[in-house]
C-alpha cells in the first residue's frame, strides 16, 4: 500500500514537504516511523525515538499503533509551544 508523507515545522525544512512511501499491508505509524529511520541520514536524525515528533492520522492525532491504510495521509511534526 502507498501512504502520503507530510512534513511540517523544522521536519519540512530538514526532509521537505512530502513523500510517498510504500509498506506492506496492515502498517501501522510505527512501522512507517520505522521504514523512515532506516533510511539513516536525515530521517534518522530528525525522526529518532528519543526526540518529541508527533503524528497525525488523516489529520487526526495518532499514536504509533494507529493502523494504515491504502491512500492515507499522515503527517509528523513537532510539539507544538505557545507563548
Amino acid at each position: 500500500m502507498k501512504v502520503q508523507v507530510r512534513y511540517f515545522a523544522a521536519l519540512r525544512e530538514a526532509l521537505g514537504a512530502a513523500e510517498t512511501v510504500e509498506l506492506p499491508a496492515g502498517s501501522t505509524l510505527g512501522t512507517l516511523r520505522d521504514v523512515l529511520l532506516a533510511r539513516g541520514g536525515r530521517h534518522a536524525e530528525v525522526l529518532a525515538r528519543g526526540r518529541a515528533v508527533r503524528c497525525a492520522l488523516d489529520q487526526a492525532m495518532s499514536d504509533e499503533t494507529a493502523v494504515l491504510r491504502d491512500g492515507a495521509e499522515v503527517a509528523f511534526f513537532p510539539p507544538v509551544t505557545g507563548g
